[in-house]
């Protein structure tokens, strides 16, 4: 038996989990919020017992160290050593990676590089890592990337089409984003079916206040809706999606925009927020659309419109699909998502079960069972496959 964790470090956020290895037991999970603001939440849960400590976090270290002493205090672990292995989500391993790696100056050198292509995240996976490398030095650490699942596509899915010399220049593609979750619904449905994942060509979605959704064919991500940061796409909670390019230029000179203001507004001000004016939660959305609010059900079928589109477009471009999965906060719990999406594909054989869809978070087949393209319900798991990748490491080492 080893003891592996998973580490997912936001800016100010650190969500974690302990796992047995190679069973995939979960020993315990947490998270720290508000890290840097007062009155910082840390929580653990051991055994189903959750506890929560209100005090003031002042950065990542002091996070780490107290999610330390929270394992021992607990009895996760008698000694710190017994932390053979950590899995960091790295969010943008740019073109320099196609799979996990192990932790070494070079891949943090190049890890560093790719800052610019997500300024908010990668900063974030930095701290984290480096936290944990000082908390625990006899470990292994493993960088887990995103985009390393899309580092398959095809060169026409990826290449934009604007001037070539700024993709060989600048590396300005098509990356895209929650690759370790589209690869996650993508073996587990392998798994389920008892079938080879290379024979696997399906339409993840992965939804949730951001969203992305991945054409698999082959067991390979073949497309992906996010681009060359996690704003393209479909309608996301406060980001925009895919929108005209021209829109921002005319922005710009109405009304003189910087390109900080732009990018707020965008990222932070639009999507679902911004349509509904209510808020960027898709269920405080639902909430408004029932009780009659016209922007709350314009909001609802912008969403579902937008996810349409992209789910029929990829099929077109595989030339098919077995199966579509929802996965993410509003795929696994927004049945009525679901039915909306579903209803608006039945040209392309995808048909619900209203009684199997009227489910939250379970893993399930939603469509009755002679629909040509199948549905499924398949919660992510992103940390365990944090976890595996970080083991691996190990047992390589």
């Amino acid at each position: 038996m080893s003891i592996v964790m998973s580490v997912n470090a936001g800016s100010s956020s650190l969500k974690f989990q302990v796992f047995s290895m190679p069973e995939e037991k979960v020993l315990a999970k947490g998270l720290v919020e508000r890290i840097g603001l007062p009155d910082s939440i840390f929580s653990i849960t051991v055994d189903g017992k959750k506890t929560e400590t209100v005090c003031d976090i002042p950065n990542h270290k002091v996070a780490v160290d107290m999610l330390i002493k929270a394992l021992i205090d607990k009895g996760v672990v008698k000694d710190l050593n017994e932390i053979e292995a950590v899995g960091h989500r790295m969010v943008h391993g740019g073109e320099y990676y196609s799979d996990s790696v192990k932790a070494s100056p070079e891949a943090e050198a190049n890890f560093e590089k790719c800052i610019p292509l997500a300024p908010l995240h990668n900063p974030a996976g930095l701290v984290g890592y480096r936290s944990f490398r000082e908390a625990l030095p006899r470990a292994s650490h493993t960088f887990v990337f995103d985009t390393a699942f899309h580092q398959t596509m095809p060169e026409e899915n990826y290449i934009y089409p604007i001037p070539y010399e700024y993709y060989e220049k600048d590396h300005i593609r098509r990356y895209g984003m929650h690759g370790t979750s589209h690869k996650y619904l993508t073996e587990r449905l392998a798994e389920i079916l008892d079938k080879p994942v290379e024979d696997m060509n399906i339409i993840t979605c992965h939804l949730g206040n951001g969203g992305s959704i991945t054409a698999v064919k082959n067991g390979k991500s073949f497309k992906t809706s996010m681009g060359f940061t996690p704003l393209s796409g479909v309608m996301m909670g406060t980001r925009s999606g895919d929108i005209d390019p021209a829109i921002l230029i005319y922005l710009q000179k109405q009304y003189g925009y910087t390109a900080q203001e732009l990018d707020d507004i965008l990222n932070k001000k639009s999507g679902m927020l911004g349509v509904s004016g209510i808020s960027s939660d898709s269920r405080d959305i639902e909430n408004a659309a029932e009780e009659g609010n016209e922007r709350a059900i314009l909001t609802q079928k912008i969403y579902a419109d937008r996810i349409i589109e992209t789910v029929a477009g990829y099929y077109g471009l595989m030339g098919g699909a077995d199966a579509i999965v929802f996965a993410g906060g509003i795929g696994e719990n927004a049945a009525h998502i679901r039915q909306m999406v579903c209803d608006g594909l039945e040209a392309i054989g995808v048909k619900l079960d209203p009684e199997k869809n009227n489910i939250r978070g379970k893993e399930m087949l939603l469509s009755p069972e002679d629909a040509k393209t199948k549905v499924w319900l398949i919660p992510t798991n992103e940390e365990v496959m944090l976890a595996r990748d970080a083991y691996k490491d190990l047992l390589n080492a």
